[in-house]
């Protein structure tokens, strides 16, 4: 008896020293763990999060500025309306901290990188389908070896892609969109997709009806909108195509 109470006290004391993660405090409140799986899901405002997890404004709030200070949210305001705010989960700084915590508590559990076959049909939507769109269905057809049935569209389409759409593609990623059109939201009237995931706040806003996809937002800036002329857009371009392009190695794992 002595003995087994001699090792208990032993094992208190190991993991008294041991500092909890991070992560794991955010996530083990039960509010928080909701409002992460809600914006693993899409970016969402605070009302819809109220709405989602039925709790006071206030309440919702105070967590999600602890998710923010821990770095596992994000936010961004709006660029359809001002007035509102997106909140996005960071998945790769989630993912980043589950395998540290995993491997803090031994280096057995680190997560082994998963193989996923991929099948499947993504739909990205914007307004003009000449920047967010076609880079997001570029980025998705390249990282899943054309596994992935990808399209997309704009409500209001412009008449060719930006110009930095064409090159950013082409000098960051080596995709050649030089001969790609936009194409008009009605023309995929009669086409179905699993997925339907809209890049911008005002395109969210269209009543559409696409059956029973599953449907996703992810709140990105307008890239031509942030400068006063292409050539200092392009560091936009860049800065969009790149979280667009991990936002899509995510989505792989969905899409099966």
């Amino acid at each position: 008896m002595h003995h087994i109470r001699l090792m208990h006290q032993t094992c208190l004391m190991y993991f008294s020293v041991m500092a909890v993660p991070l992560l794991m405090q955010m996530a083990s409140h039960p509010l928080r763990w909701e409002l992460m799986a809600e914006l693993a899901a899409s970016d969402r405002r605070v009302r819809e999060l109220v709405a989602a997890v039925g709790e006071p404004q206030n309440l919702v709030s105070y967590h999600l500025r602890l998710l923010r200070s821990a770095g596992l949210v994000t936010s961004r305001r709006s660029n359809f309306d001002g007035r509102d705010t997106y909140y996005h989960l960071d998945l790769s700084r989630c993912g980043e901290a589950f395998a540290e915590a995993a491997t803090a508590l031994h280096p057995a559990l680190a997560p082994p990188k998963p193989t996923v076959s991929v099948s499947g049909s993504v739909l990205f939507l914007c307004t003009g389908n000449s920047a967010r769109s076609p880079i997001a269905e570029a980025l998705l057809r390249h990282r899943s070896g054309g596994q992935v049935e990808v399209a997309s569209a704009g409500s209001h389409p412009k008449p060719v892609l930006h110009p930095n759409t064409v090159r950013v593609m082409g000098e960051e990623y080596g995709i050649d969109l030089s001969a790609q059109r936009t194409t008009a939201l009605s023309t995929l009237a009669d086409r179905r997709f699993d997925y339907v995931i809209t890049l911008c706040d005002k395109v969210r806003e269209v009543p559409r009806d696409h059956g029973a996809a599953t449907a996703m937002h992810w709140s990105l800036p307008d890239p031509p909108a942030a400068a006063a002329n292409d050539h200092d857009s392009y560091p936009e371009f860049r800065k969009v195509a790149a979280e667009i392009d991990t936002r899509n190695q995510f989505l792989l794992s969905l899409v099966t």
